[in-house]
């Protein structure tokens, strides 16, 4: 599956796990069963893929880690805050350009409509 594609799945996994859940929780939560909702529907998810950073000399295996990361193509970023700001986009487009991918959600389930939540990151 072409990453849009994937995009356009995990966002109706993501508007189930909404519609089933509501705003409010910790993001863990929303993760879990995001996760859990990709999982059965037999598509490749990993969840808290440790991402290296190299500096000099120096290599920091494990210095951040992608939310859930889908066939190795897609990175999905989940936030559980009252506004996204534009640090979290940095956030985002970081972990792609570390990763070495082309497309990224943020999502955001504390929002009353999770589609006000929903922003595409390119790299």
């Amino acid at each position: 599956m072409k990453e849009n594609d994937l995009a356009r799945k995990v966002i109706g996994l993501a508007l189930k796990v909404h519609r089933e859940l509501g705003p409010g929780l910790l993001e863990r939560v929303y993760q879990e069963c995001l996760y859990y909702e990709i999982k059965r529907e037999n598509i490749e998810v990993k969840k808290e893929v440790p991402i290296p950073i190299k500096y000099d000399n120096l290599e920091i295996e494990s210095a951040y880690r992608i939310d859930l990361l889908v066939e190795n193509k897609l990175v999905i970023e989940l936030k559980s805050v009252s506004d996204l700001h534009d640090i979290h986009f940095a956030q985002t487009l970081t972990y792609l350009r570390l990763a070495n991918m082309r497309l990224g959600l943020l999502l955001n389930f504390n929002e009353i409509l999770l589609k006000d939540g929903i922003r595409r990151v390119i790299n």
